[in-house]
């Protein structure tokens, strides 16, 4: 998602430009100050799609930005950058409202990643807000709201990973999904996992939404790329 506005509230001068930089290498607009107070002031009063936000400020610190801003301003995503790594620093962050973390010192990749992954998190939401909350495709039937399976009228019981998996596939028939993607979308950036961890899933999956596994009817093999899911349309 190119072309947000970011807002940077870091005091170190250096990291600051490094941010700037490469959040702007991927198209967005970046607005920097090195104060927590005026962070605040600019977070709540201007259109950011994205504040990243120092836990260490001269005046008024992260965490207390972070609570603030979540208050107000619930929509907003805040990614946290701080020197202190202990796991209960960044448990407090996340536990403030804060939709991710990255410790200092960062590669400028993780940086982008994280950026990226959070941007397309939020639009990827937007996205399930208009998507339907039903989906039928044969003897198919796929409640999102009521987290129901059902195959010819029958339940179908899924784990609530199976069934996030299955809604992703569904809300977007015909789409190839990489293992890699399914990864990021499905158990969210940063999962320690593996990419075998999404083909035991989809074996899994398919053990119960598919009349015969070895000759798929739903979720489909695209060899070489990932998995598809065959919509209502086919």
């Amino acid at each position: 998602m190119a072309g947000e506005r970011l807002l940077l509230v870091e005091d170190d001068r250096d990291i600051a430009r490094v941010v700037e930089l490469h959040a702007t290498d991927l198209g967005h607009e970046v607005v920097w100050t090195p104060s927590g107070e005026e962070g605040l002031e600019l977070a709540l009063s201007g259109r950011f799609a994205l504040v990243v936000l120092d836990l260490m400020l001269p005046d008024l610190d992260g965490l207390e930005v972070c609570r603030s801003l979540r208050s107000k301003r619930p929509e907003v995503l805040i990614l946290m950058l701080t020197a202190r790594s202990s796991e209960l620093d960044r448990v407090v962050g996340l536990e403030l409202g804060a939709d991710d973390y990255l410790g200092k010192p960062f590669g400028v990749r993780e940086l982008q990643a994280r950026i990226k992954a959070l941007l397309r998190r939020k639009r990827d939401a937007l996205k399930a807000e208009h998507a339907p909350e039903n989906v039928r495709v044969g003897e198919l039937e796929i409640d999102a709201r009521a987290r129901e399976v059902r195959l010819a009228g029958e339940i179908v019981h899924l784990t609530a990973r199976e069934f996030d998996l299955l809604v992703q596939f569904a809300r977007n028939p015909g789409r190839v999904y990489s293992r890699a993607q399914l990864l990021d979308l499905v158990w969210g950036h940063g999962f320690d996992g593996f990419e075998h961890t999404v083909n035991s899933h989809i074996n899994r999956l398919r053990g119960k939404i598919e009349p015969d596994p070895a000759q798929p009817r739903y979720i489909h093999t695209v060899w070489g790329v990932g998995y598809r899911f065959v919509g209502p349309e086919a």
